[in-house]
């Protein structure tokens, strides 16, 4: 039987070669969410907002936010809004509350999924600081305020795509956390 690359034979190669693909098909796996996730923060895909340190500075111009609040089925939480929607100005940095309350009979840990509302306008929808980031736990019967910092980008105003949008929805789902640590 003829020997060839590394030494192997033919059946050996394509063993390593599987072998090979099979780690990085779940390599690919592993960094797959990560990656989508960046790639929706660059791009605005499906209403995801960006991150930033602080805002650029108004522009005297303002757009409508309004907030939504969701709680899976599987989470004994009541999350709301304290304010339902507030007009704010485009590219001054804003702050919004929301108030989330435990009725589980125990502590009971959290994660909170967003998006924003039209898709479109996610790309001019920046986060500076939000409880979404990190996973929330509360003791029973223990209510505590998430504030949620942000601003719309000023290139809103240039995007031909934007023009009609009069009103950003920014929207919260939370999810229960199980003892891994995973949100389920």
């Amino acid at each position: 039987m003829p020997r060839s690359f590394l030494g192997l034979s033919r059946t050996g190669r394509t063993a390593l070669l599987a072998v090979l693909g099979i780690c990085f098909m779940t390599g690919l796996a592993f960094a797959s969410v990560p990656l989508y996730r960046l790639f929706c923060q660059a791009t605005g895909l499906n209403g995801t907002t960006g991150r930033a340190e602080r805002a650029p500075g108004g522009v005297h111009r303002s757009i409508t936010i309004a907030f939504d609040a969701n709680t899976s089925p599987k989470l004994p939480w009541r999350f709301q809004p304290e304010r339902e929607q507030e007009v704010v100005e485009i590219g001054a940095r804003d702050m919004a509350f929301f108030a989330a309350t435990s009725r589980a009979a125990q502590e009971t840990t959290g994660t909170a999924t967003y998006n924003v509302t039209p898709a479109i306008a996610g790309k001019y929808f920046t986060k500076i600081q939000c409880f979404c980031f990190t996973q929330q736990t509360l003791k029973a019967g223990e209510s505590q305020r998430m504030p949620v910092i942000f601003y719309v980008d000023p290139a809103i105003l240039t995007d031909p795509d934007t023009k009609d949008v009069q009103t950003i929805t920014l929207s919260y789902t939370f999810y229960p956390v199980d003892s891994a640590g995973r949100a389920g």
